[in-house]
């Protein structure tokens, strides 16, 4: 029999697949851990930057799943993508070539510094591979017996014990001691304080195999990189052989107003991360690097669900929508209209706000540390007022909304905000 004659047409569905129960949060409690404290709704459906809660309630949403739903909520784009692929095929392992895969990989390098892809599922997964591939180079080609990677207080690289060793706040890191060695931290935008670490660290032989930063911090409270110091951090690690990593994963894909967070810093680093807004909301990482430091051979690193037909499609179709559509000159020029409609609010009420930054698309605006306001609070009004925000600190207030978002919902925005200080 041929393989043609093996292939039968798909049965036809007459009814309708099950839909779940009516939501309840007891019910989800229950079964549920109880490792996020979330916010009291629940959300079904969206459109554009609009979701809707299980009650009918409408949100303008600022949060976009945390810097993930680049082109917001069921995209046609997306739609069709999601539809194409699922139809054709999903996934199949990396046993195999995978078309989707090198085309995303293909655009990825066309479009950044880099010359190879590895991918996987979240960007702490980017980031643990990043630090492998770092602890490699360090091993075949730096002669460095323990391996030290610099990272930066009040970072955040992920959740995996290395990630979270990575991460340079005590409070992700409590209560999972013993944390993987081979880490150190300095103080973020501060030369000296790096040049001092790394002469310490290397007086008696070369330890330091990387350096590890974000463009920008988005958990560390929203803190773009000085550029100025970022290019020390290029010489720096040039002149001593260390590789520079930059960890892309909020930052990265459009959200700074141009493709990579790196660009505003006029620098290149020799390996970064992406993932979040990567696949528009579909699980996706992507960890890239530099020719010179590709180490890694067969066997040395895989994921499973990496890479896949799937995830790959969808995220090629994100990638090429943010080209086609110019997502990178809105992006600019609705992160200009919010800052400026944030400092306007701030002018109103200077015993409160302290500061607003950002590029593009991901801003923070910081509470002043003696107002008796916090993050969560603002967060809670604005949500009572129909706009989603999430705070970055206990004291900063971040916006992230899709790439896609319009003038007038700026606008929305603004009104919320102004709104929330005025009855807080």
């Amino acid at each position: 029999m041929s393989p043609e004659a093996l292939v039968q047409p798909l049965p036809t569905i007459a009814t309708p697949l099950a839909t779940t129960s009516p939501f309840s949060p007891e019910d989800f409690n229950e079964h549920v851990m109880t490792t996020y404290a979330r916010y009291p709704i629940a959300l079904e459906r969206g459109a554009g930057c609009r979701v809707w809660d299980t009650n009918g309630r409408e949100y303008l949403d600022f949060v976009a799943g945390i810097a993930t739903c680049t082109l917001g909520h069921a995209h046609p784009v997306m739609v069709q993508a999601v539809t194409e692929q699922i139809q054709t095929l999903h996934h199949v392992s990396n046993l195999y070539y995978v078309p989707q895969q090198g085309a995303l990989a293909k655009w990825l390098v066309e479009h950044s510094c880099a010359d190879r892809a590895f991918f996987c599922n979240s960007g702490a997964e980017a980031n643990e591979g990043a630090i492998k591939l770092a602890r490699k180079y360090a091993h075949e080609v730096q002669n460095i017996a323990d391996p030290i990677v610099i990272t930066a207080h009040a970072s955040f690289h992920g959740r995996t014990l290395a990630t979270v060793t990575a991460t340079g706040q005590p409070k992700y890191q409590k209560g999972f001691s013993p944390l993987v060695p081979g880490f150190y931290y300095v103080t973020y935008n501060d030369t000296a304080a790096l040049e001092a670490a790394l002469d310490d660290l290397d007086r008696n032989e070369p330890r330091v195999a990387a350096i590890m930063l974000e463009a920008l911090q988005g958990e560390g409270g929203v803190r773009p990189g000085d550029r100025a110091y970022f290019q020390r951090v290029r010489q720096l690690c040039d002149e001593r052989g260390i590789l520079l990593i930059l960890d892309e994963v909020q930052v990265g894909m459009g959200r700074s107003g141009h493709l990579w967070g790196y660009e505003n810093l006029g620098i290149e680093p020799d390996i970064f991360t992406s993932a979040k807004g990567l696949g528009g909301g579909i699980p996706i990482g992507a960890m890239l690097c530099k020719s010179f430091c590709n180490v890694f051979q067969p066997g040395d690193h895989a994921s499973t669900f990496g890479g896949n037909p799937f995830a790959c499609g969808v995220a090629l179709s994100v990638c090429e929508t943010i080209e086609r559509e110019n997502l990178l000159s809105n992006v600019r020029d609705r992160g200009e209209q919010l800052r400026e409609g944030l400092r306007a609010i701030a002018q109103k009420h200077p015993n409160h706000i302290a500061e607003v930054r950002g590029w593009g698309l991901i801003n923070g605006l910081e509470i002043e540390a003696d107002s008796p306001l916090t993050s969560s609070e603002i967060v809670k009004v604005t949500m009572a007022n129909g706009l989603l925000l999430v705070p970055a600190g206990p004291k900063v207030v971040r916006f992230v909304p899709p790439l896609i978002v319009t003038e007038d919902e700026i606008d929305q925005a603004l009104g919320a905000i102004e709104q929330a200080f005025a009855s807080l």
